[in-house]
């Protein structure tokens, strides 16, 4: 028999607990929490939550986050669209915003090249991004990928496709190793996560 007292309430438990790093205790305390708000309040955030579902688009040049096809970066004349910026996942692009030091634009992978969670380059919008860079529209690729085994293994892979492309003039680079190894984009703090942008190296183009 469940230690709730309302089914309702033991669902909404479940519901939450469901998400990445909350156990069932965090999610009784944000569920009791939603409970002492108005119910105006908490009707607001349920449709808040399914707008996620409906509303919330991605970018179909970059990938990033968007209310409608295409980004604000995407969309923002005074980005450096010659400059590209390969990141694993949305978040990484919030973080990198944040610095306010890299004025170009974004491509999304949706991850990174993980055997041991199942995710390979198809997985990635490794293809498209290729497809980007083939147009000779783009002047330098800037990898700001995790400090991890897997993060070097998908710069690597992408490096390794980007020269089958024949664009000698293209300038690849990675980040500078300010971030400590292991750690990902979204922890690192403005200063160092900016300093590593501005102060990007070369990658080795000997494969």
């Amino acid at each position: 028999m469940s230690d709730y007292p309302s089914k309702v309430l033991a669902d909404a438990v479940e519901a939450f607990s469901g998400l990445k790093g909350i156990g069932r205790r965090g999610a009784l305390r944000m569920v009791l929490e939603l409970l002492e708000h108005p119910k105006e309040d908490v009707v607001k955030f349920s449709d808040v939550l399914k707008r996620l579902t409906t509303d919330i688009h991605y970018c179909e040049v970059c990938f990033n986050m968007a209310d409608t096809n295409r980004c604000r970066i995407c969309n923002d004349p005074k980005r450096d669209t010659k400059q590209l910026c390969v990141v694993a996942d949305i978040r990484d692009v919030m973080a990198i915003e944040q610095t306010q030091q890299f004025k170009g634009c974004y491509h999304v992978l949706g991850g990174i090249i993980s055997p041991m969670e199942g995710k390979g380059p198809s997985d990635l919008t490794v293809d498209h991004l290729l497809n980007r860079i083939a147009t000779g529209a783009v002047t330098e690729i800037i990898m700001a990928l995790p400090a991890t085994m897997e993060g070097d293994t998908t710069i690597f892979y992408i490096f390794k496709k980007i020269n089958t492309l024949g664009l000698d003039a293209l300038k690849l680079s990675t980040i500078a190793r300010g971030i400590a190894i292991g750690d990902s984009l979204e922890y690192a703090d403005e200063v160092t996560l900016g300093r590593s942008i501005l102060d990007r190296t070369p990658y080795d183009k000997k494969f």
